[in-house]
């Protein structure tokens, strides 16, 4: 199968990551949530001076916020994940790939070589690509899950 091969040659780039929304480091817990909210997305890159500095997830809201009862007024940088594992545009599909699953991430931060965020890489794009380019990837025999999965559905 070709999957092995193409994982390891194509890049990050074909992945099209998507438009990282940020907040500097001082920003508070209230400030993160409401752009969350806003635009409906599970993560904010840090930043302090416009470089990476952490990320704040929606785990990062239940783990350290919600389950440790912080105030909505506490700084990002109180309750961020430091120094998050990046990928750069020019990395391949596989080794972002590893990085998720090794980390047990969901989302990766994509930077340029100066550590600035260009873009956020999920799990879902990742499958997005693997189901649009394999599609026998995900044709799952009936007896391994108990139901009925007709091909090419």
């Amino acid at each position: 199968m070709e999957l092995a091969r193409n994982l390891k040659i194509d890049c990050v780039v074909r992945l099209h990551p998507t438009h990282p929304h940020r907040l500097d480091a001082d920003s508070t817990i209230r400030d993160a949530v409401r752009v969350m909210r806003h635009f409906r997305v599970g993560c904010i890159l840090v930043t302090r001076a416009s470089r990476l500095v952490g990320i704040f997830t929606e785990r990062d809201l239940l783990c350290r916020v919600l389950g440790r009862n912080r105030p909505f007024t506490a700084l990002l940088s109180e309750v961020m994940t430091p120094a998050p594992i990046t990928i750069q545009l020019s990395h391949s599909i596989r080794m972002a790939l590893e990085k998720l699953m090794d980390g047990g991430h969901r989302h990766l931060p994509v930077t340029d070589e100066d550590g600035h965020p260009i873009g956020i890489l999920s799990v879902k794009r990742i499958m997005n690509y693997l189901m649009e380019h394999y599609p026998g990837l995900y044709n799952f025999p009936d007896s391994e899950f108990g139901v009925s999965h007709p091909r090419g559905a």
